[in-house]
């Protein structure tokens, strides 16, 4: 039912409700929610490129960009008719009618419901078991200057190419660059997710110091971490022209690769991204006559060998040990809690803290039940082993899976 101030859209014949149309999404630069769904229609034809197809995860800002927002796999049940739908079965044995898209009504009607970026799986709804997608994620410690992340990403594309594969790269909407290879839709997860991890082992061979395939977060220093594991079952990324949560209301845009030098992420936000689109097209308009074989890539994985696994301590939960120096400092419902705790950490070992490095502090965004929640943790490695402080109780311990 419509309510009292809602506006409607008519949205290639589909009529949209949009409810709070004057709402503040961004208040750095004031826009609305109808100013988002605006940003959509003008790109829907990149946005829809990414993202229509597909099985969507809903990710919903419902109390603005400064809360944390929920995950919603189900699709709502009282979705209109130009919304179709998908059912994923999990590796958990659940199942859930997903939301997909495939016209602009649809990219309206998502960013209705709080969704500022749009999170499809790497699959078309016609074929779920399938990838036509690899996704190469770089991810950039603390530390890490744009440079090197640039200089990493031209490393991938060498890799692709030496293996028959083409990468089609975009800003992340963050720090980091997704760079996407469209596949022909002949392997299954396991093997895209293999096809993953021997290319970031393999660009980490040719570009040591600059880019790591380590899974875990302590051991990579400040390097470019290529992120094999977003071709995982059930994980997404933000597509290209996603509106991201930050002050400045930037977007994921897709880049030519003569442009990554000479651009900047916070040059792409709401306000900019449309007249580019306008002017200049969507630079990934040829994705998807690109689809390649992963053949080169799974070859690579059986000269390369199985990837060698951390060692395991002798935890009492049976869980990994690390091999670092690490205590933990908080776990926390929000980002902003865990910077309070971190600054308070900070205020009481002033002294070790002015040893450590950028990506000794280990911030981590989880994923709980339905929303993320925060790790803190501090990467004592540069500290002398004799003032490293003790692990001690938590300045927050929030516990994400209480009912």
């Amino acid at each position: 039912m419509s309510g009292k101030g809602d506006a409607h859209l008519d949205v290639d014949g589909h009529d949209v409700r949009i409810s709070h149309p004057d709402k503040i999404v961004f208040p750095e630069p004031g826009l609305t929610k109808l100013d988002l769904i605006e940003y959509y229609l003008a790109v829907a034809d990149g946005a829809l490129r990414g993202a229509g197809g597909r099985p969507l995860v809903l990710k919903r800002f419902v109390k603005g960009i400064d809360a944390e927002p929920f995950f919603q796999k189900r699709v709502p049940e009282n979705h209109p008719p130009f919304i179709d739908t998908a059912t994923l079965r999990y590796a958990s044995g659940t199942s859930a009618e997903e939301t997909v898209i495939r016209d602009a009504a649809g990219l309206a009607w998502v960013v209705n419901l709080g969704c500022l970026d749009l999170n499809p799986h790497p699959v078309r709804a016609e074929d779920l078991d399938h990838p036509d997608e690899l996704r190469v994620d770089l991810d950039p410690m603390p530390g890490v200057e744009w440079a090197q992340i640039v200089d990493v990403a031209f490393v991938v594309r060498d890799v692709l190419a030496d293996h028959g594969l083409t990468g089609w790269p975009k800003t992340s909407g963050s720090r980091g660059i997704h760079i996407l290879v469209r596949i022909r839709p002949d392997w299954e997860f396991r093997d895209v997710r293999l096809a993953a991890e021997s290319l970031a082992r393999e660009v980490e061979a040719r570009a040591p110091g600059l880019a790591t395939a380590r899974w875990w977060k302590e051991e990579r220093g400040e390097s470019v971490f290529v992120d094999f594991n977003q071709n995982a079952k059930d994980r997404t990324v933000a597509s290209a022209y996603s509106a991201r949560a930050l002050p400045d209301a930037r977007v994921s845009t897709p880049l030519g690769w003569d442009e990554l030098r000479t651009r900047r992420p916070e040059e792409f936000t709401v306000l900019t991204v449309p007249q580019r689109f306008a002017e200049d097209g969507d630079a990934h308009a040829g994705i998807d006559d690109d689809a390649g074989s992963l053949h080169g890539l799974l070859r690579l994985a059986e000269q390369l060998g199985p990837a060698e696994k951390p060692p395991r301590g002798a935890s009492a939960d049976g869980r990994r040990a690390s091999t670092m120096p690490l205590i933990e400092i908080a776990r926390t419902r929000t980002k902003p809690e865990a910077e309070d705790a971190l600054a308070q950490w900070r205020a009481a070992h002033a002294d070790v803290a002015a040893l450590l490095h950028p990506a000794d502090v280990l911030v981590d965004g989880m994923r709980g039940a339905s929303s993320l929640w925060y790790r803190v943790r501090v990467n004592l490695q540069h500290v002398p082993e004799a003032e490293r402080p003790a692990q001690g109780p938590l300045l927050a311990d929030y516990d994400p899976w209480a009912r």
